[in-house]
């Protein structure tokens, strides 16, 4: 059993660190002060590769391992929650799908554009305000076929990237009387009459990363937009989240880490009772919880990851890498506050952004709960 990285993956993850470290962390305070999106550091990043991950080389894209693309986000949330979730979002949910599903021509039309650096991002809207994690019974939005266009009709929420978008895959009802294939992916480019993006929602953290809602009135699109075949819309969303919730898992790594570097910074200066406060006891067993959860994280997401690029059966393993990482990095961050003591609740000091930003991560992609109905019903299942 191979647990080393090949020299491509350490080099591909100290030229993504040393960029993280000249471009996005320096600039994470003030992404999260401003809610501006960190447009300088991303022009940037479609000539490293980190626009057009899952993409295919002739479509401009820089198809790297799925390993890699978790090595990447990783050290994106290590830089800066914001710049990492959007990111996130726009490889594997908003190109990802194309890539899985899409024709050649939808690939050469929507995919270079997006991955160069040079243009806007791209973003997928599955969720509703009565639909959330119930997308099959949930969704309203619908399409009606009208000769040569699709017309649209509904509203969606909490749809990152949706106004830095060049498109937005939206699932969609094209079939009420088909059951489980009553549902559709459909490109929708974000300039499009009737689409309405309403203004950034406020939120407890990831201010950089802007959230919207979203209303469909009469929207027109090619009959050609349509992301693979009518009706398989929802076989094609749980594919995109079960690779969605590597990169979220990826992504909480990041942040717990950067928690822990804080915190272990902070207690080697900090004295207290005339000594270090790294020389307590109490620090000490929290670092090390911190460090041996992370860890585990970290070993989780790769091994889910390392499924998918075997194109092996990771559902399970990518649903446990989110909920084990996510509620890891909630633990890491509460505990790093807890070290800088009364500074680590001052916006001054690094870990209390980063714990307002590791909160999202229980719940988006699938919160804490329906990954373990995941993973119970892939062993229940297994068992029987």
């Amino acid at each position: 059993m191979q647990f080393d990285l090949s020299d491509e993956q350490n080099i591909w993850r100290k030229t993504v660190h040393n960029f993280v470290v000249s471009e996005v962390k320096p600039r994470a305070h003030d992404v999260d002060v401003s809610g501006e999106f960190n447009w300088q550091a991303v022009r940037k990043m479609g000539p490293l590769g980190l626009l057009g991950m899952p993409v295919p080389l002739e479509n401009g894209g820089s198809d790297v391992d799925a390993i890699s693309s978790a090595i990447a986000i990783e050290e994106l949330g290590w830089g800066c929650g914001s710049t990492a979730l959007a990111i996130a979002a726009h490889n594997g949910l908003g190109c990802a799908p194309i890539v899985y599903f899409g024709t050649s021509d939808q690939k050469a039309i929507f995919l270079p554009p997006v991955v160069n650096g040079k243009g806007r991002l791209a973003a997928l809207a599955l969720t509703e305000p009565n639909a959330g994690s119930d997308l099959q019974g949930g969704v309203i939005t619908k399409a009606v076929r009208s000769g040569n266009e699709w017309i649209i009709n509904g509203a969606k929420m909490w749809i990152t990237n949706a106004s830095i978008a060049d498109y937005i895959i939206t699932l969609v009802r094209t079939d009420a009387s088909a059951g489980s294939h009553s549902l559709s992916m459909i490109i929708v480019p974000a300039d499009s009459p009737g689409l309405l993006i309403h203004p950034a929602e406020k939120k407890m953290g990831l201010n950089g990363s802007q959230t919207h809602a979203l209303t469909y009135e009469n929207v027109r699109v090619p009959v050609d937009n349509l992301l693979g075949q009518e009706g398989n819309g929802l076989s094609q969303t749980l594919r995109t989240l079960d690779g969605g919730r590597i990169s979220i898992g990826a992504l909480c790594v990041g942040l717990a880490q950067a928690a822990l570097d804080s915190a272990v910074i902070y207690s080697k200066e900090r004295k207290a009772f005339g000594k270090p406060i790294s020389e307590q006891q109490a620090m000490q067993w929290m670092i090390a919880d911190a460090a041996t959860e992370i860890e585990a994280s970290r070993l989780l997401v790769y091994q889910a990851a390392w499924l998918k690029q075997e194109s092996r059966t990771f559902s399970k393993q990518a649903a446990m890498a989110k909920l084990f990482a996510s509620e890891t990095a909630e633990r890491v961050c509460r505990n790093a506050i807890q070290i800088h003591g009364g500074y680590g609740y001052s916006r001054e000091f690094d870990v209390e952004r980063i714990y307002r930003d590791a909160r999202l991560m229980t719940i988006g992609e699938g919160t804490s709960e329906i990954q373990r109905l995941v993973i119970a019903r892939k062993i229940l299942s297994n068992t029987i």
